[in-house]
């Protein structure tokens, strides 16, 4: 079976209502699709790069799927062992998986759920324009779920399941038209994410540069001594060419001599340290285990006090 690029959701700020939106949970794992051609089953994720291997549960598709051949899509996930939620990081330790010899020790320790919500192919035929909802009916038909393999359910209410991600700090809702076709390799409208945006102000305590212009800002917090940590470097968000322009145009007047974080950033080779005294917010994901921001992105420059940029808004 050729591989495919899935079908993408566009971004969004509201949620689209009416009786044609469903919405679901917007998993924090690996885009997977499963393709059987009734003898091979092979995974391939969203880049077309083959994950088989790494997913050795999935490959007996006979206990959880009744096609002759087909085509899933969904989401590979594993779960935090402290907080029992989705962790991205947990799942990037399967994934990533390369040597088979260290393949037994991460299944073992890394327990993986395959979030199946949508169908492509069926026993010989391509179902992609039909629409979500007699796809949603094949699926159920198709796939019995077990330990390993979970449909994913809808609800009607989108404003209440985001409203329930955000209060368990999950990653967010996909809100799909019932009666939309599957595009393959490419975006469509008809398929919008909400993702749970979480919001702080931190400090700038150095910058990296490209060809003269600043473009990566390095961030940090205080502790409640007064000490500075770094907590990662963004340099993707809303500030425009002039922005970082002038941003390079403040930096000789700031700049220091030797680091002003507690710790080791991790863009420390070629980084130019700063005073501490321009505050940013930035928009991120999760705060990670290893004390550092996934996917931040910087929204503005802001006037804050020292006292205000602590670990407290974690």
């Amino acid at each position: 079976m050729e591989s495919i690029i899935p079908l993408e959701p566009v971004s969004t700020d509201s949620i689209p209502l009416g009786s044609n939106w469903i919405s679901q949970m917007k998993w924090d794992g690996v885009r997977m699709l499963t393709y059987y051609d009734g003898s091979q089953v092979r995974l391939m994720n969203r880049s077309r790069n083959e994950r088989t291997q790494q997913y050795p549960e999935l490959t007996d598709i006979g206990q959880y799927c009744g096609a002759r051949s087909v085509i899933l899509d969904g989401e590979i996930i594993a779960l935090d062992p402290d907080r029992r939620k989705p962790s991205f990081r947990q799942v990037m330790r399967r994934d990533g998986v390369r040597k088979a010899e260290h393949l037994a020790r991460a299944i073992q320790e890394v327990r993986i759920a395959y979030m199946v919500f949508d169908i492509l192919y069926l026993n010989g035929s391509w179902v992609t324009d039909r629409p979500l909802q007699e796809r949603q009916l094949l699926l159920a038909e198709t796939i019995k779920p077990t330990g390993e393999v979970q449909l994913v359910p809808s609800v009607q209410d989108g404003e209440s399941l985001f409203a329930l991600m955000k209060q368990h700090r999950m990653e967010g809702i996909v809100c799909k038209d019932r009666n939309s076709t599957y595009l393959i390799g490419g975006k469509d409208a008809r398929w919008q994410k909400k993702k749970v945006i979480r919001d702080l102000i931190a400090v700038v305590g150095g910058v990296t540069m490209r060809d003269g212009i600043v473009n990566s800002l390095l961030l940090g917090l205080y502790d409640d001594n007064g000490d500075l940590f770094y907590i990662g470097h963004a340099g993707a968000g809303k500030l425009t060419a002039n922005d970082w322009m002038a941003v390079t145009a403040v930096v000789d007047s700031i700049k220091i001599s030797s680091k002003p974080f507690k710790n080791i950033p991790e863009r420390s080779n070629g980084a130019i340290w700063l005073e501490p005294l321009l505050k940013v917010k930035i928009n991120y994901m999760e705060w990670t285990p290893h004390r550092v921001l996934r996917q931040p992105s910087i929204q503005a420059f802001v006037e804050k006090r020292d006292m205000e940029c602590n670990f407290d808004q974690l």
